[in-house]
């Protein structure tokens, strides 16, 4: 009596119908897998090098305050922060931030503070080009270029600015108001006013060497 049931070969490719589909799914998983992986790597690299910016920057708190806001349940006790932000390389900024604890007003200052940016031209003696003034509310900031090894000549949050700012000789004087906050707007607003030589011969129209004569 023969047997008529099929014989299994062990040399058979097996076909993709005797494929479990758990190993399709490993494999899928295993894509998956990859492209996670090279995410992740791409998310490494973006914070490096928000980690570079941010070293980049240099902060300093000029002054915290404890304020209050008369509300209808009472008073309202947090703190007031001024941060001055700069990379010492011509850009600098001023920001105030208000929170119920100190370190969270300095964040929202340093975050102020970079909303806020000027471009300082500089000078090769890391000087400022021109005389300036600049003003804001009842304080009134002096600025004008020194000679190499003269340094920073200025006191309080104007010093603060100056230095950020990446400006080695200069000379300062406040005129009207003590108030940190106004001295340091008013330093911005000086700083924001500078032009290079080249830049006011364009304004002008006439040649660089006029500027000179």
């Amino acid at each position: 009596m023969t047997d008529s049931s099929p014989q299994s070969n062990p040399n058979a490719v097996p076909g993709a119908a005797d494929v479990p589909a758990a190993a399709e799914g490993q494999q899928q998983e295993q894509r998956r897998g990859g492209r996670g992986e090279r995410g992740e790597r791409r998310g490494r690299r973006g914070d490096r090098r928000n980690q570079e910016r941010d070293s980049e920057w240099q902060e300093r708190v000029v002054q915290i305050r404890r304020v209050s806001k008369t509300v209808k349940g009472g008073k309202k006790m947090s703190f007031r922060a001024i941060v001055v932000v700069g990379n010492e390389k011509g850009q600098v900024g001023v920001g105030v931030g208000k929170a119920g604890d100190v370190i969270g007003a300095v964040r929202k200052g340093v975050a102020d503070g970079k909303k806020h940016l000027v471009k300082v031209p500089l000078t090769r003696h890391n000087s400022i080009p021109t005389l300036s003034n600049g003003r804001d509310g009842a304080a009134s900031v002096l600025i004008r270029p020194a000679a190499p090894g003269t340094g920073v000549i200025a006191g309080g949050s104007i010093r603060t600015v100056l230095e950020l700012a990446g400006i080695k000789n200069v000379l300062a004087k406040r005129l009207g108001s003590k108030t940190p906050l106004n001295n340091a707007r008013a330093a911005m607003v000086a700083l924001s006013l500078l032009r290079t030589h080249k830049e006011t011969a364009k304004e002008r129209g006439i040649s660089l060497e006029q500027i000179y004569s």
